[in-house]
């Protein structure tokens, strides 16, 4: 079984989105991780970018497969994770802390109400 933290909203595409607060982060669920084999390279926006619901964002590439990123809600970049470009193995060894993808400054918290609770989204990778 895959960890969902409850905290979080998903998207079907397997992206997260912290809740709560002007500032969310975003990231892959550990199902995503996990389906996608070993992280080996991830392209992301730089902070002041913007990114639109459910639009790409940014690349992950395993050894396996490259994937779009798309995201979960619409706002400004606030922050991108850095340690990824060099350690992008983190969004396997951790995918809700240290392998988080983006903060970003929501532009309307209605978009939640659009996304999955983690009980719909354990039950979409079941």
């Amino acid at each position: 079984m895959f960890e969902v933290p409850e905290d979080r909203k998903y998207q079907e595409s397997h992206e997260y989105t912290t809740t709560g607060g002007d500032t969310v982060t975003i990231g892959i669920t550990d199902f995503a991780q996990d389906e996608l084999g070993d992280v080996v390279f991830v392209e992301l926006p730089a902070a002041g970018d913007s990114v639109t619901r459910g639009e790409e964002f940014g690349i992950v590439e395993s050894i396996k497969a490259v994937s779009d990123l798309y995201a979960p809600v619409s706002g400004t970049v606030a922050e991108v994770n850095e340690e990824l470009f060099d350690r992008p193995e983190l969004v396997n060894e951790d995918p809700y802390g240290e392998g988080w993808m983006l903060k970003v400054d929501l532009e309307d918290d209605a978009a939640f109400d659009a996304l999955l609770s983690a009980e719909e989204y354990r039950e979409q990778t079941e």
